[in-house]
């Protein structure tokens, strides 16, 4: 028995060993990465050199569906909000409409190239329908594909949303043809019900999921660095399973969990991010794998030529034919509707569900298998392996822009806040143009032809230096304005709420602003207090940060004194301040220069 296990174990081990290993090789002659995956799951097979037994379809559906939740929540929990507002409206129409165009045509060409009937033939075409989420995230993320915004946000988002249809279409047909239904009208009204009730549960429940996923976590912000993750992961599968058990898509709910918590700030979000990105890996090779044991080449048979001729009419058919019926009402060019089309591929999602004709007792269901895993094969082999080609001769790569390169948040004691945060300078930055840093946005590390220098090292900053530097949330803004965007004269007065005299009072800063701080020099002014700050050297940029307010220096004198800063009212939460609180704070910087009017001799 303890051997068994041992062996079990060892066996299992040591096939993902050999799938990381063998992934150098494949990122060396280009071969895509999840095929590799595959392949050394079909060498550990029956007809592989290790022979492995496995035929248990429950167990890799199992397996499978559990790795499908892992990847679907760290999807979601990548994907900014920002892609949504860039393409909802295309990449939601892929997803729906888009599936059931691809279905269908598929369908169609499986009726005629295998002679089944209507239905077994729409239950192929359904089951090859979606992109597979785990393929795409791959190859845009890892990869190395830097795409055009739009096309990249469709991307992620069809291959993310479109798997609850191709699910649901699939369970909906195969259980029609295990009862051999005559698709009366009940029917359809009952389909139509069952696709309204997993779609709308599986948003609902998971957007719930998901702002209960981001308080929970917020709430164990003390608890062991080790278990922050794994509650968030567990989590994560409470929603999944959850919304099967009430009748809901837990794919989608999984999906919808993670895009709301990825979008709420969450404590030690890096934290998450990273354990993900683990388990996301573990679990693509680990479907990989199953996938590829469950399978038995030998059996394929005369399945190989019609199964490789209806791959290549959903690559060069199907598929381009229902991307440019979805994609041109969206004004896409057609560069953009024919990569969209090619970036097609299928993978395990599409070998998993085409297990699910035997567990739903469909008669002959090993050819679903058979042909569908060929199918994936293809795909991976044509479109996987061309689609940096493809990007670079239908020009969707992005063009190089400088700028944010990573924001890590540190692990503080108590409640201190801290970013890691690097940027490669642009070229018509201030900084690239030789203007000074202020103090406190100078950089702790410059990377410059991949070597590390220090400040006192490094000379002049330069465009395209990478720079890294420690700084609050709340500063993140004003550093985009120095490394990360094109200079502007104005940068530092767009940023502040108001703006005051350098010979304003401490003490009537105080009074009109209700503050509780600067007791010690309340007799000073503002352009004093910026003077013992900096030993009487302050630079435009310079900047105090207090608990309620940061004060900008954004004009000098002609003896290098502040003459004018700008204020930020409590700036952790100008992002929240309503309209109330912001024009009441309005009159009063006006009632202030007002006072320091009177005060100069001036009449208002």
């Amino acid at each position: 028995m303890l051997d068994a296990i041992n062996a079990t174990i060892l066996i299992g081990a040591s096939l993902v060993v050999l799938s990381v290993v063998t992934s150098l090789v494949s990122q060396r002659i280009g071969a895509p990465l999840l095929l590799v995956f595959l392949a050394v799951g079909l060498l550990a097979g029956e007809d592989g050199i290790l022979g492995i037994d496995f035929d248990s379809a429950e167990s890799a559906y199992f397996i499978g569906s559990l790795a499908l939740a892992i990847i679907l929540f760290d999807s979601g929990f990548h994907t900014p909000f920002k892609s949504y507002r860039q393409a909802a409206g295309p990449a939601l129409t892929l997803a729906t409409a888009g599936v059931i165009l691809t279905a269908g045509g598929v369908g169609a060409a499986a009726h005629f190239l295998f002679d089944l009937p209507w239905i077994e033939s729409l239950i192929l075409g359904a089951i090859v329908a979606s992109t597979d989420a785990a393929a795409v995230f791959f190859l845009l993320r890892v990869g190395g594909l830097n795409l055009r915004e739009r096309v990249r946000s469709t991307l992620e988002i069809e291959s993310g949303a479109n798997d609850p249809m191709a699910i649901f279409l699939t369970a909906t047909l195969v259980e029609l043809a295990a009862a051999r239904s005559d698709g009366s009208i009940a029917f359809n009204v009952s389909f139509i019900a069952t696709f309204i009730s997993q779609i709308g549960l599986g948003a609902v429940l998971g957007a719930v999921g998901g702002v209960a996923i981001s308080a929970l976590l917020n709430r164990l912000r003390g608890i062991d660095a080790g278990l922050f993750p794994i509650a968030g992961l567990a989590a994560a599968l409470v929603v999944f399973s959850v919304t099967g058990l009430v009748g809901g898509s837990g794919f989608l709910a999984a999906y919808v969990a993670g895009l709301v918590a990825g979008n709420r700030r969450i404590a030690f979000a890096h934290r998450i991010k990273r354990f993900q990105i683990g388990m996301t890996w573990l679990a693509q090779i680990g479907m990989f794998l199953t996938l590829g044991l469950l399978a038995t080449p030998s059996e394929f048979g005369g399945a190989i030529l019609p199964a490789i001729a209806l791959a290549l009419i959903l690559i060069f058919l199907a598929r381009p034919v229902a991307v440019w019926l979805c994609l041109a009402p969206f004004n896409f060019k057609w560069r953009e509707i024919l990569f969209v089309g090619w970036v097609g591929l299928r993978g395990a999602v599409s070998i998993l569900l085409a297990i699910l004709p035997g567990l739903g007792g469909v008669a002959g269901d090993d050819i679903f298998f058979n042909i569908v895993f060929v199918m994936v094969i293809a795909s991976l082999l044509v479109q996987g392996w061309t689609i940096g080609v493809s990007a670079r001769l239908l020009n969707m790569n992005a063009p190089y822009e400088p700028g944010l390169v990573d924001r890590l948040e540190l692990e503080l004691p108590g409640k201190a806040e801290l970013e890691l945060i690097g940027y490669r300078i642009h070229p018509e930055s201030a900084v690239a143009k030789g203007q000074r840093v202020p103090r406190w946005a100078r950089p702790s590390i410059i990377i410059r032809d991949d070597r590390a220098l220090s400040v006192h090292k490094a000379g002049r900053l330069a465009a395209d230096d990478r720079v890294y530097l420690f700084a609050t949330a709340s500063q993140a803004d004003i550093l985009d304005t120095i490394y990360a965007r094109p200079a502007e004269t104005d940068d530092m007065r767009r940023l502040s709420d108001f703006f005051i005299d350098g010979a304003a009072k401490i003490s009537d800063l105080r009074a009109f602003y209700g503050l509780d701080q600067f007791e010690d020099e309340i007799n000073a002014s503002v352009a004093e207090l910026f003077e013992k700050a900096f030993g009487g050297d302050a630079d435009l940029g310079d900047r105090l940060t207090f608990p309620q307010m940061d004060l900008i220096v954004t004009a000098l004198d002609d003896k290098g004194g502040v003459l004018k800063a700008g204020l930020i009212l409590d700036p952790v939460k100008r992002v929240r301040e309503n309209f109330s609180d912001r024009a009441a704070a309005y009159i009063r910087n006006k009632l202030l220069a007002l006072h320091y009017k009177f005060r100069r001799g001036h009449s208002p």
